[in-house]
């Protein structure tokens, strides 16, 4: 009876094979024994996806052109490929799956490592019926708990809705993207824009909020506003206090009739003091990590992209340092806070604290196992680094590890205690509200840098007493609105999880029941597409569109299927109900047709009354122009009425599809090629002399000419 356990990748079938007694290496698996195993264990993987769906044109040549004509594209069943550079090891992989009895599913404990796993076995043409399917379900890759997971391994046919689910939603995600991004591409281009446009059925409407923020600010008109503030002075000091309740008044005629009705006037005046309210009020601290909120905090405190966070905490989970980073928990189970309590003081050693941790019973704000479906929160595991080996880790990984374990911390600390007062003072027949705090013990705040304090905090009120006559310095001095601050790639991934409610980040972190855009394992990669195809552009943590990433949003803005974030949202509660087997996978696609259907037949009328489209093409159309004579750097030198220009990767020539080959590298022996140079040898046939050459044989640098020599680019060492 031969057992074939099923890893995602190299890296993870290491983990497993360490946790083994016994393993044995051979090309593409492991054989592997240990008292946890049958006898005939083998260890294989994958490199994450194996199989992928396959493009248009391997359905039918005619889709190998773009075609107006060809759309829509429907199959009847989807063809599934394996890349060129994997299909030795998906050979491996299926010969061993062929002899398996026993399959043990071990890709990452999530959707997506289902459709990995399940995509693979049905390539493999297995008769799945006839073996036995087993599930490695595990919240770290410690030898503890991975010989924990194959003492307890799960059925694994209870997954396979969970795979329908993640494969429907790619399959979704094939039918927008084949479909809507020929359409826009080539209705752009009849229209004057060249270029290829992708369009996504999570990718746009998030590329959609961003565009809309750039044009509230871009729009924005500063308005004055006026706000009433009273100085107040008492024996033991002075304070200032703001209008209760707060009011804004848009000009001086509300003030005027505001004031005569009160009975206050600018300037002094007898006041009193109407009440005095002090309480000592504590605040517990944060929430544990899930993978959104924790990009965003590291985004946040040091403009690491949520790409570059998913690396780090994925590494840091291979590392066996952290837990399962795809997680959309903020909870943990008693099992995790029962391993955490032990190794407290080994855990603040890392850090350093001498912070009391003292609260060592569960507390539901962030112990509940109810509220654990899949993964809990990001937290630490049992095998806590040395301070050496965390200084070895790359920097990101550091800040990582070190706010998740100083979040973690501050659960078993006491809370942050303070004494609030409120003075409450009559002027005339309006009342002001001054709020101050004093802290009275920092609790789990000494594990954090102080953090920017309100004006309540920072005031501290003198004391006073109800009745206590005082003078009040009213004014209302003018304020101008300000314009919405840019997204970054953090507040970004609070949005896409929260659907695009505008919300403060604090508070959207925290919401229940909301069901976003993506998935925590998608999220940061549909940011890294959208910069990568040159839609969004990062400056200073801040994002914007691009001039494309504008045509784009205005082309598709009259389609709110494709630009809502809450209509996104109800498709991705609609594909969770696949997986729950409240829905079935062709009723979501008959869905996704529909809605390809309606695009075909409204969109083109709507290139022909898109008046601020037609706008925004001409603008495009123009900046083409200008980018296309920009990057001209001179007259072919061999078809001799060619323009050379910038390819990206080379200069080429603009009559190459009538024939003409002419290109010259951007690199050359190990040197980037100035454009100086580039001019000098298409007007001249040489450069000057150059340093920074580098001998492929000797590894040496050495400096030389350039020259053109039948029109091919030769070293001259004259």
């Amino acid at each position: 009876m031969t057992t074939v356990i099923l890893a995602e990748k190299p890296s993870q079938a290491r983990s497993y094979i360490e946790a083994f007694q016994k393993n044995t290496k051979h090309d593409g698996y492991y054989t592997v024994s240990d008292p946890v195993l049958p006898d005939e264990t083998i260890v294989t993987f994958g490199f994450g996806h194996l199989v992928a769906l396959a493009t248009p044109d391997k359905y039918d040549t005619k889709y190998e052109h773009w075609s107006l004509n060809n759309l829509p594209i429907f199959p009847q069943q989807y063809k599934f490929v394996v890349g060129a550079d994997k299909v030795k090891q998906f050979n491996v992989v299926k010969g061993l799956l062929a002899k398996a009895d026993t399959i043990v599913v071990a890709t990452d404990s999530d959707r997506e490592g289902e459709n990995i796993a399940w995509s693979i076995m049905n390539k493999a043409n297995l008769d799945l019926k006839s073996k036995t399917i087993k599930r490695l379900w595990i919240n770290s890759l410690e030898k503890d708990a991975v010989i924990d997971g194959f003492k307890n391994l799960r059925d694994g046919w209870e997954y396979y809705p969970k795979y329908q689910e993640a494969q429907t939603r790619q399959i979704s995600d094939w039918l927008v993207g084949m479909n809507a991004s020929p359409l826009y591409s080539l209705l752009l281009q009849k229209n004057g824009v060249n270029g290829v446009y992708s369009i996504g059925r999570v990718q746009t409407p998030t590329l959609y909020m961003v565009y809309q923020r750039d044009q509230a600010i871009e729009n924005f008109k500063p308005e004055p506003y006026f706000e009433f503030k009273a100085k107040v002075t008492v024996d033991s000091g002075t304070f200032e206090a703001k209008l209760e309740p707060y009011q804004r008044f848009k000009d001086t005629t509300g003030i005027n009739t505001f004031m005569q009705a009160k009975s206050i006037q600018n300037g002094q005046q007898p006041a009193l003091i109407k009440d005095v309210q002090r309480k000592v009020k504590r605040t517990l601290s944060p929430k544990l990590f899930s993978l959104s909120s924790l990009q965003s905090a590291i985004n946040k405190k040091f403009h690491a992209s949520a790409s570059d966070v998913l690396a780090a905490v994925q590494a840091l989970y291979e590392a066996k340092l952290l837990t399962y980073p795809r997680t959309d928990c903020n909870f943990i189970t008693n099992e995790e806070f029962e391993y955490l309590v032990p190794n407290i003081d080994r855990y603040a050693n890392i850090i350093d604290s001498s912070v009391a941790l003292t609260q060592l019973t569960a507390n539901k704000r962030y112990v509940d196992g109810s509220k654990v479906q899949e993964h809990h929160a990001i937290i630490m595991t049992k095998n806590v680094p040395t301070k050496d080996r965390l200084l070895k880790l790359p920097k990101l990984q550091q800040q990582v590890y070190d706010l998740v374990l100083r979040t973690t911390l501050a659960m078993f600390a006491e809370s942050y205690e303070y004494e609030e007062t409120v003075i409450l003072t009559e002027v005339g027949q309006a009342l002001f509200k001054a709020t101050g705090q004093v802290p009275k013990r920092q609790g789990w705040r000494e594990f954090f840098s102080v953090p920017e304090k309100s004006d309540s905090e920072t005031t501290i009120l003198p004391v006073v007493e109800p009745n206590q006559t005082c003078s009040a310095d009213i004014s209302a001095p003018q304020k101008m609105t300000t314009a919405p601050k840019p997204f970054t790639e953090g507040t970004l991934i609070t949005a896409m999880k929260t659907a695009g409610k505008t919300l403060d980040d604090d508070e959207a972190l925290v919401l229940k029941n909301v069901e976003g855009i993506g998935t925590e394992a998608t999220r940061a990669n549909v940011l890294e597409v959208l910069k990568h195809r040159g839609y969004l552009l990062t400056k200073k943590n801040q994002l914007h569109v691009s001039g494309q990433g504008k045509t784009l949003c205005k082309a598709v803005e009259l389609e709110p299927l494709l630009t809502s974030p809450s209509m996104t949202a109800k498709w991705e509660l609609a594909l969770q109900e696949i997986g729950s087997k409240k829905r079935t996978p062709e009723n979501f696609l008959s869905q996704i047709k529909k809605l390809i259907e309606k695009l075909l037949s409204e969109v083109p009328g709507q290139f022909e009354q898109n008046t601020s489209l037609k706008t925004q093409l001409a603008t495009q159309q123009q900046n083409q122009r200008d980018e296309r004579a920009k990057s001209v750097v001179g007259v072919c030198p061999v078809c001799k009425t060619g323009e050379i220009s910038d390819r990206g990767k080379f200069y080429g020539c603009s009559n190459y599809k009538n024939g003409c080959k002419f290109t010259l590298p951007k690199q050359w022996s190990g040197k980037k090629l100035p454009i100086t140079a580039i001019k000098k040898l298409i007007t001249a046939g040489e450069t000057d002399k150059m340093k920074g050459f580098k001998s492929k044989k000797t590894g040496k640098m050495f400096t030389a000419k350039l020259k053109l020599e039948d029109d091919k680019l030769k070293f001259d060492f004259s």
